[in-house]
C-alpha cells in the first residue's frame, strides 16, 4: 500500500489564519507601529522556531516577549539572565529527599511552552548553553536522566548589542538555535505619541486576554509541517546556504540547519498568506531574518560597513530564482 503524503486542506489553512490573526491583533493591541515586527514573531512560533529580539534597551523588546506569551493560554516562564545565573536555574536540579530517602528532580524554569528569556547576553556562557539541549532536541537532560519539554515550546530571548556593557556576545551555536533575530528599532513619532497616551495610566498588557491555547497553536504547527515545497524551490534554498559560504564578505556561512529552518520559516510565511504551498517570496521574506545572525562577516566587511543583513540581501538578488510549482 503506497503512502501518500497528507496535504493540508483550505480548512487547515483557515485556522492558520484565524489563529495567526487572533496572535497578531493581540500583540499589536500592545505594540504600537511594529506589524513587520509582530508578523515575524508570528511566523515563528507556527513554524516552531525559536526567535531572539536584538536591539538596545527600551524599545519594547521584553515587552514584546510578555505580550506573546500573555496571547496563548499556556505555561509560560520568565528567565532574567544575570552573570550569576546558573544552569540549574534553567534546567533544574536533583534534589536529596530525606523522607523517602532517594533523589528527586526538580524542574527548572525551561519546562513551559513559551520561555521568556530577558537580556540572555548578561548571563555567562556557560548559563547560556544550557539552552543548547532544550532548544534543538526540545529535551533536558539531568545526572543521566531525560526529561522531554512540553510542545508547543518557544524560547524568545532579548539581547542588547554586544557593546553594552556587560554583555557576553552568543556564541555561535547558541545563535544557530534560534530561527530567526529580529530588532525593534525606535518607533515612529505618530507610534511614540500613541503610546505616551495609552500607557500614561494603566499598561495595555494589563488588559490583555489569551486569545488561543497551546493545543490550537500545536495543531497549526502540525498543519504547517505538511505544505508543498517543490523539488526546485528545495534547491534554491540550497544554493541561497551554499552562496553564503563562499561570498566573499562572509567569513561563516550559513549551517545546514539554517537551510532547514529558512524551509520550515518559509513553509509558515506562506500558510500565514494563506497557500498550500511555497513560493520563492516567502522564502525571500524569510531569508535576512533567519540567516542574517548565522553568519560572520570580514574584516573588510566591516571595515565596509556592510552589515550581514545587507550581505544576505546581495545573496538573495544574486541568487536565480526557480520557475514552476
Amino acid at each position: 500500500m503506497s503512502s501518500i503524503p497528507y496535504a493540508p486542506e483550505a480548512t487547515d489553512l483557515d485556522d492558520v489564519q484565524s489563529v495567526a490573526g487572533s496572535i497578531h491583533g493581540a500583540i499589536t493591541s500592545v505594540i504600537e507601529g511594529k506589524d513587520e515586527v509582530v508578523s515575524t514573531a508570528v511566523t515563528v512560533l507556527l513554524a516552531e522556531g525559536h526567535l531572539l529580539v536584538e536591539d538596545v534597551p527600551g524599545v519594547g523588546k521584553t515587552m514584546l516577549a510578555k505580550t506573546l506569551a500573555r496571547a496563548i493560554d499556556c505555561q509560560v516562564s520568565r528567565v532574567q539572565f544575570t552573570p550569576d545565573l546558573l544552569p540549574s536555574d534553567i534546567t533544574g536540579v536533583s534534589v536529596f529527599n530525606q523522607e523517602t530517602r532517594d533523589f528527586e528532580f526538580r524542574r527548572g524554569a525551561i519546562f513551559a511552552n513559551v520561555i521568556v528569556g530577558d537580556e540572555i547576553n548578561r548571563a555567562s556562557p556557560k548559563t547560556q548553553s544550557a539552552l543548547l539541549e532544550a532548544m534543538e532536541e526540545r529535551q533536558v537532560t539531568v545526572d543521566g536522566q531525560t526529561y522531554p519539554l512540553p510542545r508547543p515550546f518557544l524560547v524568545m530571548a532579548t539581547q542588547n548589542p554586544i557593546e553594552m556593557e556587560g554583555t557576553y556576545p552568543l556564541p555561535e551555536a547558541q545563535r544557530d538555535r534560534f530561527m530567526a533575530r529580529i530588532s525593534m528599532g525606535y518607533p515612529s513619532a505618530r507610534a511614540e505619541m500613541a503610546m505616551l497616551e495609552s500607557h500614561g495610566g494603566v499598561s495595555p498588557l494589563d488588559a490583555l486576554v489569551p486569545v488561543t491555547t497551546a493545543e490550537a497553536v500545536q495543531r497549526q504547527i502540525e498543519a504547517i509541517r505538511n505544505l508543498h515545497v517543490a523539488p526546485a524551490l528545495r534547491q534554491y534554498v540550497v544554493e541561497l546556504v551554499t552562496a553564503s559560504r563562499t561570498h566573499r564578505m562572509l567569513r561563516l556561512g550559513a549551517s545546514p540547519r539554517a537551510g532547514l529552518q529558512l524551509m520550515r520559516a518559509g513553509r509558515a510565511h506562506a500558510a500565514l498568506a494563506g497557500r498550500d504551498h511555497v513560493l520563492p517570496e516567502d522564502v525571500q521574506a524569510m531569508a535576512v531574518p533567519v540567516l542574517a545572525h548565522r553568519v560572520l562577516q570580514t574584516g573588510e566587511a566591516s571595515l565596509a560597513r556592510a552589515s550581514t543583513a545587507d550581505i544576505i540581501r546581495d545573496l538573495v538578488e544574486r541568487t536565480t530564482v526557480p520557475s514552476g510549482r
